[in-house]
């Protein structure tokens, strides 16, 4: 069973070396024990999301969801067999630190809701129902490692949903263009109409005054989140302040440079080079060993 186990969370870390760069080096700066843990729970969401992305019907994309769903249900009580697939070892993985850290299975069974959002919603109506969404891909994904780092104010918790919105306002500023090429806008309908822009000019990726109006104001709101997020640094370890902490770190220049191109996300993605991640993760890590320089209430 040991053996099984540390081939599973091997697994997992592999899953997210070659999936997820910026989180995988937010995660380095974790002790070994809880760095696998949310490989762990990296590959789950991982599975969510591909199961969204196949080439296949909506109806089969929900029946996998739904197979998830149940397997996640049953993998506490489940007689143990040897693992045969990589979704064996992903879930034996996840069942152990969500044993081992106290973890709520409703928390997963959100990602697993958000993941459905996007197969069945392709507009936002409002900025509620997109809080909705980001807390469901994000911010849960937070708590979840919330329970990971381990704390004792509940103040954090709050604090970890403020930030996983904030980086997924990010995501959603950043892929503006490539969401829209799929028909997919998470920007709230209500809002694109106030400022005087359009779903058509969207499509046509005109970026006229009203369109920076509208992204000043969203790239202004993630910053509220952002500020609002950082909060909960100081209520966490050192060890595990540096995660968040570089996270944010990571989003927050994305959305530098975003800013500092005047919303220009029709040419080119932003991303960041790897010498910019390595330097924002050693700079930040360094800077989360002092909670003082973070905002607190």
């Amino acid at each position: 069973m040991k053996h099984f186990l540390e081939t599973a969370y091997q697994q997992c870390r592999s899953i997210t070396r070659n999936h997820a760069r910026n989180f995988y080096f937010a995660f380095i700066t974790l002790p070994a024990s809880k760095r696998k843990a949310i490989y762990a729970t990296y590959a789950f969401c991982r599975f969510c999301d591909d199961a969204a992305d196949e080439q296949v019907t909506i109806e089969t994309k929900m029946a996998t969801l739904q197979t998830l769903r149940t397997r996640l249900r049953s993998m506490h009580t489940s007689p143990f067999a040897p693992p045969v697939s990589l979704e064996d070892y992903v879930f034996m993985a996840l069942a152990d630190t969500a044993t081992t850290f106290n973890i709520p299975n409703v928390y997963f069974e959100e990602v697993i809701n958000g993941t459905e959002m996007d197969l069945t919603q392709n507009r936002s109506r409002t900025f509620r129902e997109l809080q909705t969404y980001c807390y469901r891909v994000a911010s849960v994904v937070g708590l979840i490692c919330l329970q990971i780092f381990g704390y004792s104010n509940p103040l954090a918790r709050e604090h970890a949903v403020d930030l996983g919105i904030a980086m997924q306002l990010t995501n959603i500023i950043r892929d503006v263009k490539e969401d829209m090429d799929i028909d997919r806008v998470y920007l709230p309908q209500d809002e694109i109409e106030s400022f005087g822009y359009s779903v058509s000019e969207l499509k046509n990726h005109i970026a006229n005054h009203a369109f920076h109006q509208l992204m000043a104001f969203q790239a202004a709101r993630a910053r509220e989140y952002f500020q609002k997020g950082l909060q909960l640094l100081p209520l966490l370890s050192p060890r595990a302040r540096a995660c968040p902490a570089v996270l944010a770190g990571l989003y927050g220049r994305i959305l530098d440079r975003i800013e500092s191109n005047n919303f220009n996300v029709f040419d080119e993605k932003v991303k960041l080079s790897g010498w910019e991640k390595i330097s924002i993760t050693t700079l930040t890590w360094l800077k989360s060993m002092f909670p003082n320089v973070y905002p607190t209430q």
